[in-house]
């Protein structure tokens, strides 16, 4: 299985860091991608892909809750970083208003900005929407063309939503610890997708699946949103993940891994 968001290099690990990347590779989850949300966890991010060049592989964004007043240096520092080519992705990027919608502006010129390095670049980018797919939807309508590809990370949305989301080819839908949540609706939603537009993520620390809902979360849960996943087609999990693994990989341009 391929874990493709997580955020292993968050101080909620900095106690066990080791034993939880083992359990990872215990339960399954070979490959875990990191976002970045800020300039102050970049170096964080190095670390972790340092430590374990294996078993990570690194995105360089900035989070949309992470977009403030200084927004245009803090994306000069982050270009800087992605220009060094050790990233397979721009992202977590996006909007977000369910928190503060003081920025909004500000977060729009952000995702749009990080949309045009992702086409420069022939990376996918990686999409942070909460409250705000109309939104989302409004830039990618002037911003998407045959050069963009991408995944909204934790998909939560409607089935409208999802077939909105899947209407841009070469996008993806990230899902996590909600779909295995009892009253989230996201599994009929989800049912009704291809499964060959369908990625696995965590979101760890955050969004624990069932039975682990509002604890610390981590890759090794993965294995829990595949679980769910295939018993919603009414597949094996071994299949599911060979399934969601080869979409990932072709979501990051990875060849041979």
């Amino acid at each position: 299985m391929f874990d493709t968001h997580s955020h292993m290099y968050a101080k909620e690990f900095d106690s066990d860091l080791d034993e939880c990347m083992a359990q990872a590779l215990e339960d399954g989850v070979y490959l875990t991608a990191l976002p970045n949300i800020d300039v102050e966890s970049i170096e964080r991010v190095q670390n972790l892909m340092r430590a374990y060049p294996d078993q990570t592989i690194g995105m360089m964004g900035l989070h949309p809750c992470s977009v403030k007043e200084d927004y245009k240096q803090q994306l000069a520092t982050i270009k800087t970083e992605l220009d060094t080519g050790r990233y397979h992705a721009v992202g977590e990027t996006g909007i977000d208003l369910y928190w503060d919608k003081t920025y909004f502006d500000h977060q729009v010129d952000s995702f749009k900005t990080q949309i045009r390095w992702a086409k420069e670049k022939s990376l996918p980018i990686v999409i942070h929407a909460r409250d705000s797919f109309q939104e989302i939807f409004d830039v990618l309508d002037t911003e998407y063309d045959n050069d963009l590809s991408g995944v909204f990370h934790c998909f939560t949305g409607n089935e409208a939503e999802a077939e909105k989301a899947l209407s841009y080819d070469n996008f993806y839908l990230g899902l996590g610890g909600v779909l295995t949540f009892k009253n989230s609706g996201l599994d009929k939603v989800i049912s009704r997708v291809d499964q060959r537009r369908l990625v696995l993520e965590t979101d760890a620390p955050y969004l624990s699946p069932h039975p682990f809902r509002g604890k610390r979360n981590q890759t090794a849960y993965t294995k829990l949103v595949a679980q769910k996943l295939a018993e919603i087609f009414e597949v094996s999990v071994e299949e599911l993940a060979e399934i969601t693994t080869a979409n990932a990989k072709k979501l990051f341009k990875l060849n041979g891994i």
